[in-house]
């Protein structure tokens, strides 16, 4: 038998490009409250259905599924910006001619 997994995705209503990938049965009631209260309300942002095949965005599949069965869930954090784009945004402190 094939491996999948109907999963729900949550995405977070307090922090952007932060998402909670659970199984659709148990929903968040295996997430951690702590986890919760900075994740804050849970926006459903899809339905699917996850094999270890199906190719998603910022995530292997397979390791999406093996957490959700082992933890109840699996945290996708925003990606992290790279230093350089950062120095794109500072105040410059001093002035360039």
């Amino acid at each position: 038998m094939k491996e999948r997994l109907i999963i729900e995705v949550f995405h977070s209503s307090k922090r952007e490009g932060m998402y909670l990938f659970v199984e659709k049965a148990v929903g968040l009631s295996k997430v951690p409250d702590a986890l919760m209260e900075r994740f804050g309300k849970g926006i459903s942002a899809m339905t699917m259905l996850l094999t270890p095949e199906k190719t998603l965005a910022r995530a292997e599949a397979q390791k999406v599924m093996d957490e959700i069965r082992d933890k109840g869930f699996y945290l996708q954090l925003p990606p992290v910006k790279d230093d350089y784009l950062l120095d794109l945004y500072k105040t410059p402190t001093e002035a360039v001619y």
